[in-house]
């Protein structure tokens, strides 16, 4: 724009210079064109994107109105002054100077309409009212001729500009839909990727960053996963509520979230379990890991109640536990299976000797599914002997299983492995037949132990199998005992309890095994219908120190109090023996009586016995 006037102007000047004063037609166009091609040099400098704001395009717009009207007032009185001199040609090239002028300002100023608008009333008026004083027709019609197209023009910008406007309002509704249809997929990518309830990365994520490490995993990468489980957190959440549970849930995801970084990534996986995965070697996996452990251990306040709870951990490092994300959570979780198990409360690392576990577990696992175990299950007995006659009342059943591949395998490994299988009915059930067979031929004098594993107890179906199976052979339920450990009862109190009215109420009894050893135990003689108690194995050894006798002393006495039966197991030698005795304990169990043998063999034992003693 101030370009196209500097020519105009200058195209004007040279056509009047013989006619009009120099100051005229020379120094005072020259003034002008100079501060047209000042302006015109300002737009040419680039300015820096940052420097770009809204006051400082607000201060640029009103400088270039207060220009437009400065230079429009200086250009339009030049050449009302110059058209007192010439011809008439020199008189129309004067009116062309001030339409093309006006025109190409208006075209150029159609983004600042105030501008146009007043560049046009500054210059159009003025010509209109000189042309109309002067009194010559031709220049009265050119002058309203060109009036007539500048405000055509005017209405032509406004339009535009008003299109202008509403292209420019649409494509910020535009941007700010934009805008927000990010954040909200932002937000649902965040929820898809969050525990709702500790704000934790949730399993999704975990799985997905774990993918992620892995595919983009060179020959030296080095990173570690753990995962973590809660101890002790069902009790919590059984006696204080859900409510409860899901707020220390979220004090513990609180401590969790502190521990993260850039290198660490702890996660939510579901329940009371969460994921870690720490981007350095096995070392630094086990310092973090050891903080978690710390951090969840610390007590916390819920409502007036002041809980601590403990967490057990697997860790597993890429790529010497596996290279897939499967096989390095599996081993994790194995890890931590091992450390709940073994070494509870820590983060136990997988390694070659946890290596040989698994695979010798999934022998274990493969034989236990093929085994034909009406065939391969057997029970053997050890007697309950009466302190006063020294005579058998009892015995107590012990699962053996045999397997064509594997040989022998522990009760405790056979137990393990079906419950981990699902398989647990079926092995309990199994083993409860055989025993209900053999029964039969004992004296009605002597009764049977069977004992029941805690998901035996949180199982309604196992319980009516045994129920079913005692009404099918006819065997009285006055001759079983039913052995459960405290183990049971830390699970689900209420559901053990409705097991066991149920088994009671049959006419067997219900006997809690090693008792001492737990953290329940007072509670549980109140809380479960118990008949008999059998004093843990590890009491035996303190039948000689005077301290420990007075606490089995106190035992004895307590389960009197409560009419309770009491067996002293774990009996090795004849001092312990005479000492069981001499606390008052009718009845004991252990390896200096008999060991346990198949029912034969115990049989034909007591009848030597016997025959001896007559």
């Amino acid at each position: 724009m101030y370009f196209m006037v500097a020519v105009s102007a200058a195209t004007l000047a040279y056509t009047h210079l013989r006619m009009a004063p120099t100051w005229l037609c020379v120094y005072l166009p020259i003034a002008l064109i100079a501060l047209s091609m000042m302006r015109f040099m300002q737009w040419l400098v680039p300015i820096p994107a940052e420097q770009i704001t809204h006051a400082y395009a607000s201060s640029m717009l009103r400088r270039t109105e207060f220009f437009s009207c400065l230079m429009s007032v200086g250009f339009i009185i030049w050449a009302l002054m110059l058209d007192q001199y010439g011809g008439p040609y020199e008189h129309g090239h004067v009116a062309v100077f001030v339409g093309i002028s006006v025109m190409g300002c208006i075209f150029c100023l159609t983004y600042l309409p105030r501008a146009a608008h007043t560049v046009c009333a500054i210059v159009l008026g003025p010509f209109l009212i000189y042309c109309v004083a002067r009194g010559a027709v031709v220049q009265m019609a050119m002058a309203f001729n060109i009036l007539v197209v500048g405000l055509i023009v005017l209405k032509v910008l406004r339009d535009s500009y008003a299109a202008f406007l509403a292209l420019e309002a649409s494509r910020d509704a535009f941007e700010t839909e934009r805008a927000q249809a990010q954040r909200l997929s932002e937000e649902n990518a965040r929820l898809a990727h969050s525990d709702p309830l500790t704000t934790l990365p949730n399993r999704r994520y975990f799985f997905a960053r774990l993918d992620s490490m892995l595919a983009r995993a060179q020959e030296d990468t080095t990173f570690c996963i753990g995962v973590i489980d809660l101890d002790r957190f069902k009790p919590v959440n059984d006696t204080l509520g859900h409510a409860q549970g899901d707020r220390l849930l979220q004090v513990v995801g609180d401590r969790l979230r502190a521990l993260t970084c850039a290198e660490v990534t702890i996660a939510r996986l579901g329940g009371d379990e969460f994921g870690l995965i720490v981007e350095g070697d096995m070392e630094s996996a086990s310092r973090i890991g050891q903080q978690v452990c710390d951090a969840i251990h610390r007590p916390v306040s819920l409502g007036d109640t002041a809980v601590s709870v403990g967490c057990s951990g697997g860790l597993a490092a890429f790529p010497a536990a596996g290279s897939t994300a499967h096989d390095l959570f599996d081993r994790a979780d194995f890890a931590l299976y091992h450390a709940k198990k073994q070494h509870r409360g820590t983060c136990v690392r997988f390694s070659g000797e946890l290596e040989k576990l698994i695979r010798s577990e999934q022998a274990l696992e493969a034989a236990l599914q093929a085994a034909d175990l009406a065939q391969e299950l057997a029970v053997a007995y050890q007697p309950v002997i009466s302190t006063r006659s020294m005579q058998m009342v009892g015995l107590e059943a012990l699962a053996r299983w045999t397997s064509p591949t594997l040989g022998p395998v522990p009760a405790e490994m056979l137990f393990t492995t079906a419950e981990r299988l699902g398989l647990a009915r079926k092995v309990t059930l199994t083993l409860f037949a055989r025993i209900l067979d053999q029964v039969r031929s004992l004296p009605h004098s002597v009764h049977v132990s069977f004992n029941l594993a805690p998901t035996d107890i949180a199982d309604p179906d196992t319980v009516e199998g045994l129920l079913s199976a005692m009404a099918r052979t006819g065997v009285r339920a006055e001759r079983l005992v039913f052995e459960i450990t405290e183990t049971s009862l830390i699970h689900d109190a209420h559901v053990a309890r409705a097991a066991l009215e149920r088994l009671r109420a049959s006419g067997a009894r219900i006997a809690l095994d090693d008792f001492g050893t737990g953290y329940s135990s007072l509670s549980s003689l109140h809380q479960l219908p118990i008949d008999i108690l059998k004093i843990d194995r590890s009491f035996a050894t303190r039948l000689d120190d005077p301290v420990g006798r007075r606490l089995i002393s106190a035992i004895r006495n307590l389960a009197r109090t409560l009419s309770l039966a009491c067996v002293f197991e774990g009996i090795e030698t004849e001092m312990q023996l005479m000492e069981a005795t001499l606390a008052g304990f009718d009845f004991v169990q252990g390896y200096l009586l008999a060991k346990p043998d198949s029912l034969d063999a115990i049989l034909a034992t007591q009848e030597q016995r016997r025959i001896a003693a007559a």
